[in-house]
């Protein structure tokens, strides 16, 4: 089998992509041949021995086109090893009922393909690249439930799950 693996995500301010450019980075040192690709384009899943997807987190839930990238190519994604990495600002806490809360963004994920890895990480949040109605939802989280603003992603978090992941 080939040694070509597919990175896809599904971001709103590029904090899932700058994510997604690590772990291909980490797939490429371990000898794999990686395309990282938005899932807005679509990409094509003929030829890769694995899959990695990756969503920033909206209203709670997976980004909308890249649950309808999986529903999509459903059949296709549960003929190779598929893993998933999720990223939000909320993934910062350690225990059950931080582990179960971020499962729940991925329970629609699951229904539909059973992942070889999933793997959660903070993200980076900076107001001046959302929108008007995004900064005020932002500013309401912030105040309600301690919501922080800034950079949080763990790069080495990151890369030791990528040198790990199998695919």
């Amino acid at each position: 089998m080939s040694n070509y693996v597919l990175v896809t995500y599904a971001t709103r301010t590029r904090s899932t992509a700058e994510v997604a450019e690590v772990i291909s980075e980490v797939l490429k040192a371990r000898g794999f041949v990686v395309d990282v690709k938005p899932v807005k384009e679509k990409p094509s899943l003929d030829g890769y021995r694995g899959v990695i997807l990756g969503s920033a987190i909206r209203m709670g839930r997976w980004l909308p086109e890249m649950t309808e990238f999986i529903r999509d190519n459903q059949a296709k994604l549960n003929e190779v090893p598929t893993a998933i990495f999720t990223v939000h600002m909320l993934n910062t806490g350690k225990g059950s009922v931080n582990h179960d809360a971020q499962r729940a963004y991925t329970v629609p994920v699951r229904k539909m393909l059973d992942p070889v890895d999933e793997a959660f990480f903070a993200g980076k949040l900076d107001p001046s690249k959302l929108s008007f109605l995004d900064r005020v939802l932002t500013k309401i989280m912030v105040d309600d439930q301690g919501l922080r603003v800034g950079d949080l992603r763990d790069w080495e978090k990151i890369g030791i799950w990528a040198k790990k992941v199998a695919v």
